[in-house]
C-alpha cells in the first residue's frame, strides 16, 4: 500500500492548534533553553517549567494511554506535535520518567503502583534516573552484578551504577538488580524502583568532556529498599528492561530535531564566508555536506513515517527500534560535526556560559561581563559535538544494535 505523505484537514487543524499553543505559552527564556542546549538534555529548571505548562494543557505525555493521563492522539498527531515543538525550539522533557519508566509501570505495574507513580511523574513531583549500566556491565547489560538480597519485606542492595544521568536531581531511580545467580545471566535480574533518599546511597558526579556533570556513579552500600517496589516479577526484570529499551531506542522521532538544527546551520552558513570570501552556503564542499545531511534526514523522516503507519495499524516496531537508533544517533553526530566546521576557530574557546547546559559546569568561571567570542551557536558547537559522541554508545551501543538487526532481519 502506498504511503500517504499528506496531512489530512483534521491533522492540519491540529497543527495550527499546536502552533498557537506554542505562541501563547513558550516564553523567551524557555525557548532559549531549548535552542541553546549543549547536549540531549536541556536546562533542568526550564525543562521542568515547560513540563508544568504542558501538563496544565494535558499535553505532557502524548504517548501514554488516555486513561493514565495521555492525550488520546493518533500517531500522526504525536508526530506533528513533536515536529512543531522542535521547530519552535521548545526544550525536550527529561525522558527518564515520562518517556521511559512510565511505560514500564503502565505495562507491568500493579494498580497501586500505577495510581501512585504515574500522576507524580506527570506533575514532575517524582523525577527519575536510570540505574542500568555498571562499571563491568555496559553494552553487555545482562552481566550486571549489583546484588539485591531479600530480607523480610526489603531487599539489601550492594553495588554501583554508572553513567546515571541526573542522579543528583532525581528523587527516584529505576534499577536492574541481581536477585539470583544460579541460571543464565539474563535470568535472576529484577526491576526495582528505589527512592534516592535511602540511607547508604552515595551519588558521585562524573565530569564530562564538555565540563557538565550530568552523569554520575551511584553507590549502594547495604541499602534497604522496599520489596513492594518490584516492577513485574522477581527474577524476570530482563523482560521489563527489554520492553523499556524499545522506548529508549526507537520511541522518539529524530528527524524533527535534526531538521531544526540543519536550518540553523544553513542560516549561519549564508552569513559566513570561507577563506576566499565565498559564502559558506555556496562553498562546494560545505554545501555538499549540508545537502547530504539534508537528504539523509529526509530519508530518516520517511522511515519514521513508515513506522508511524505501522503503529497506527497496531503493529509492533520490533527491530526497527534498533535501526532508528543507529540512523538517528549517527546522523546527529554528522550534524554536530558540520556545526563544528561551520564555527571554525570560533569553536576553540571554552565558553559553556553561552549555552544552557543540562547540568552544572565544573572547573569554569564565566567572565564577569558574560562576553562570548563569536555567536552563541559558535560557542556551543564543540559542547554539542563532544556530548553527541555518546549517542552511538548509550541505550545499547550501535554495534549491539547492528548485531540485533543481523540476527532479527538477516538470520545471522
Amino acid at each position: 500500500m502506498p504511503l500517504n505523505l499528506d496531512w489530512s484537514p483534521e491533522e492540519k487543524a491540529f497543527q495550527a492548534e499546536v502552533r498557537q499553543f506554542i505562541a501563547d505559552h513558550l516564553t523567551d527564556d524557555i525557548r532559549r533553553a531549548g535552542q541553546l542546549r549543549t547536549s540531549v538534555y536541556t536546562d533542568h529548571e526550564a525543562s521542568m517549567e515547560w513540563q508544568k505548562i504542558l501538563h496544565a494543557r494535558g499535553w505532557a505525555a502524548p504517548a501514554w494511554p488516555k486513561e493514565y493521563g495521555g492525550t488520546g492522539w493518533s500517531v500522526a498527531q504525536k508526530y506533528i506535535f513533536s515536529r512543531e515543538m522542535s521547530a519552535a525550539g521548545a526544550p525536550a522533557l527529561s525522558p527518564m520518567g515520562i518517556s521511559m519508566v512510565a511505560h514500564a509501570i503502565i505495562a507491568f505495574g500493579t494498580p497501586e503502583q500505577k495510581a501512585h507513580f504515574l500522576p507524580r511523574i506527570l506533575t514532575g513531583e517524582d523525577f527519575w534516573c536510570q540505574g542500568y549500566s555498571e562499571p563491568g556491565a555496559g553494552s553487555d547489560l545482562a552481566s550486571l552484578q549489583m546484588s539485591a538480597v531479600r530480607d523480610g519485606d526489603d531487599y539489601i542492595l550492594n553495588g554501583s551504577k554508572i553513567w546515571t544521568t541526573h542522579a543528583t536531581e532525581a528523587n527516584w531511580i529505576f534499577c536492574l538488580v541481581r536477585t539470583d545467580n544460579s541460571g543464565k545471566k539474563q535470568q535472576g535480574i529484577t526491576f526495582l524502583l528505589i527512592p534516592m533518599d535511602l540511607a547508604g546511597i552515595d551519588v558521585r558526579p562524573i565530569v564530562m568532556s564538555s565540563g557538565e556533570r550530568v552523569q554520575n556513579q551511584v553507590f549502594f552500600d547495604d541499602v534497604r529498599a522496599p520489596a513492594e517496589n518490584i516492577l513485574g516479577e522477581e527474577n524476570k526484570g530482563w523482560t521489563v528492561a527489554k520492553y523499556l529499551l524499545e522506548f529508549e531506542r526507537g520511541g522518539a522521532a529524530y528527524a524533527p530535531d535534526l531538521q531544526g538544527r540543519l536550518d540553523v546551520i544553513e542560516r549561519q552558513a549564508a552569513a559566513k564566508t570561507n577563506d576566499d570570501g565565498v559564502p559558506l552556503l555556496d562553498d562546494p564542499d560545505f554545501s555538499a555536506r549540508l545537502a547530504d545531511a539534508r537528504i539523509r534526514t529526509d530519508v530518516l523522516e520517511v522511515l519514521e513515517w513508515k513506522i508511524m503507519a505501522r503503529l497506527t495499524a497496531g503493529q509492533s516496531v520490533g527491530s526497527s527500534a534498533s535501526m532508528m537508533k543507529i540512523l538517528g544517533t549517527e546522523l546527529s553526530q554528522a550534524v554536530s560535526a558540520l556545526a563544528m566546521d561551520l564555527s571554525g576557530p570560533l569553536s576553540m574557546p571554552y565558553q559553556p556560559h553561552a549555552g544552557r547546559p543540562g547540568a552544572p559546569v565544573e572547573f569554569f568561571t564565566p567572565p564577569a561581563d558574560g562576553h562570548v567570542t563569536g555567536s552563541p551557536n559558535d560557542a556551543i558547537a564543540p559542547l554539542l559535538y563532544f556530548n553527541d559522541r555518546a549517542g552511538s554508545i548509550y541505550a545499547g551501543s550501535n554495534e549491539i544494535q547492528r548485531n540485533i538487526l543481523a540476527k532479527a532481519e538477516l538470520g545471522l
